[in-house]
């Protein structure tokens, strides 16, 4: 279970993002941290159970809560949350899994958050010559209150070589191809919350099934 302690830690960070009263505060985050790993961990045991996950341990698979501010407006040290990410193994499985931590702010990522030049060419190809089995997917009544409607960067008019007025216009916009999943605050403290965390990653997989078999459709043994 995710403590109420970690996130009342975030909540404050939040307030005091500055390094002395973090330095002052830094068994609080140790634990914090600690806790979230502890969560990842389990994660990582139960998805294997039903994916080819590459992570290893719970401590890997998190994001470092010190920000790179060299070319960011926001001067701020610290991230106020605690999050990670699965990566499914072998060049047969694509996507990937993303939890985040944050006082007010609790969801799940699931998808292809940045393809390669070379993958988002060969999807854009897929749709433009049928996009129905992506549709099917994405219009799935079970699928669809589960996950909600695709997210992800998109161009403005019409990706180069690809006409602003073909059919498939709107799927051939993206760049990028994801999915999220809020919860309250009182849900991810729940200890449920890894069951549905679980439930969530296992509902994803038609549309994991169907990338994984585009972009694998070619690739040699």
């Amino acid at each position: 279970m995710i403590k109420s302690e970690t996130f009342d830690f975030l909540a404050e960070l939040k307030s005091n993002n500055n390094r002395n009263w973090f330095n002052e505060n830094k068994p609080r985050y140790q634990e914090a941290h600690q806790n979230v790993i502890e969560f990842f961990d389990a994660l990582i045991d139960e998805m294997k159970k039903i994916d080819n996950i590459e992570n290893e341990s719970g401590k890997k698979s998190l994001l470092r809560i010190y920000r790179d501010v060299r070319f960011s407006k926001d001067k701020t040290p610290y991230a106020p949350r605690l999050s990670g990410g699965l990566k499914r193994a072998t060049k047969w499985l694509r996507g990937g899994y993303y939890v985040h931590f944050e006082p007010g702010n609790v969801f799940l990522g699931a998808g292809f958050w940045n393809p390669s030049p070379a993958d988002l060419k060969i999807i854009r190809e897929e749709l433009a010559h049928d996009a129905q089995p992506l549709r099917d997917i994405l219009e799935n009544p079970e699928f669809n209150s589960l996950w909600g409607e695709m997210r992800g960067e998109q161009v403005k008019s019409a990706p180069k070589g690809y006409s602003k007025d073909h059919p498939n216009i709107d799927l051939l916009r993206y760049k990028g191809f994801t999915f999220m999943k809020s919860f309250s605050d009182k849900e991810a403290l729940s200890e449920d919350f890894l069951f549905e965390t679980v439930k969530a990653f296992i509902g994803i997989r038609p549309f994991f099934d169907y990338m994984s078999e585009v972009l694998t459709r070619h690739i040699e043994d």
